[in-house]
């Protein structure tokens, strides 16, 4: 079968025809179960619908065993599947894949939780659905994916280096002359298997009314994390064409199955628009709406720093190491002057002792700064504009 096209087919006619051992990656995002018809309009009052209705949960599974079956054969031993559902049949699936691709190859089971209104159903609200990820071997491709961090973590304190006393307790590590060490470079915290990723807002330009659409950005990140530049993906029930308009905007091949002709011709339609929602909550995280103002998370997302919170004279680090040593930053508030914002710095940065240290000036101001040599002084985009 060829690469980067969408086949109007049954998934269970279509997967025999593709040779063994040729798939990178492998996301489902089957029917969940729910024993109904989903139906949705678009904004030209265009009906889209499938039907997701089964004589009985045997009936469900063995069709889904058919398919992970056929996927499983065809991924490649450094691939990997992702099988999205719900509550309603994951401990189902979760078994099936067990059996097919073997307990030891379970990876993890990604939460995709999100904020929904409220309804009148008695019982807890359904905010997340479940992402199973199992690789076909132990030598599967992975690329770690780094966060922010918490805003609760002092990331001062976890940068010095620390050692087990006599009493096995953990204290900071000093050297012969009695001065803190610092630790290795950080990355970051490693991506979480819990995604706050918001659903498709009604109005966004992405969603073209297909039902149960997902966001691309969901699709992104499963796939940068598992898939390079020029990697095959397949998706075996493609719908309106998700994983395919992701695998695109990366670089990487795809091949789209789906028996809705309906759902082709939308997939068709998104391939050649390629429109991509952006959600500023799904890329900065939750925590930078919440301490930080919009400017200085846009500024010290700019300069490439980690945010920290809660301290007075230091806004962030840069996530790069200079000279071996974290780059403290701080930004010049509305309500401080130069001179108070770099003794804020001063100050903060005291002990342990960093060589370099980035004071973001903000204000115009006629001010004649005495700094010292290892300050660098920069001035923010919008100011430089002025």
């Amino acid at each position: 079968m060829k690469k980067n096209v969408l086949v109007a087919r049954n998934t269970l006619k279509a997967l025999p025809l593709i040779p063994s051992e040729t798939i990178d990656m492998v996301y489902m995002d089957p029917p969940f179960f729910t024993q109904r018809k989903h139906q949705l309009k678009n904004r030209s009052n265009e009906s889209f619908s499938f039907q997701d209705t089964w004589k009985d949960i045997a009936d469900y599974t063995d069709f889904i065993k058919k398919v992970v079956k056929e996927s499983h054969r065809i991924l490649k031993p450094s691939g990997s599947i992702f099988l999205h559902c719900d509550k309603t049949a994951a401990h189902h699936l979760r078994l099936l894949l067990d059996e097919i691709f073997g307990v030891q190859h379970f990876q993890s089971e990604i939460i995709w939780t999100y904020r929904r209104w409220s309804n009148a159903k008695k019982g807890l609200l359904n905010s997340h659905q479940n992402i199973f990820f199992y690789s076909k071997s132990t030598d599967f491709k992975f690329f770690p994916i780094y966060t922010d961090y918490s805003p609760t973590t002092n990331l001062d304190q976890i940068l010095q280096d620390r050692v087990r006393n006599a009493e096995g307790k953990s204290v900071y590590k000093r050297d012969e002359n009695e001065a803190t060490v610092l630790t290795k470079e950080k990355k970051g915290v490693p991506l979480s298997d819990v995604w706050d990723i918001p659903f498709l807002n009604p109005k966004a330009r992405e969603r073209v009314g297909y039902p149960t659409q997902k966001p691309v950005f969901l699709l992104q990140r499963i796939l940068e994390l598992t898939t390079q530049t020029g990697d095959i993906i397949l998706d075996p029930m493609c719908g309106s064409g998700t994983t395919c308009v992701a695998a695109k905007s990366l670089g990487r091949d795809y091949i789209g199955i789906d028996q809705s002709e309906d759902a082709i011709k939308i997939a068709e339609c998104r391939l050649k628009e390629m429109v991509i929602s952006s959600s500023n909550i799904a890329k900065n995280g939750l925590a930078s709406f919440f301490s930080k103002t919009r400017l200085e998370t846009a500024i010290l997302h700019s300069i490439k720093a980690f945010p920290v919170q809660r301290n007075g004279g230091i806004d962030g680090f840069l996530k790069e190491f200079i000279e071996n040593k974290p780059v403290p930053v701080k930004i010049q508030t509305s309500k401080e002057s130069l001179t108070k914002a770099y003794s804020k710095l001063i100050k903060a940065t005291e002990d342990p002792k960093f060589h370099w240290k980035i004071l973001i000036q903000t204000k115009a101001s006629d001010e004649v700064l005495e700094k010292s040599d290892n300050v660098i002084l920069l001035q923010s985009l919008g100011l430089q504009l002025k």
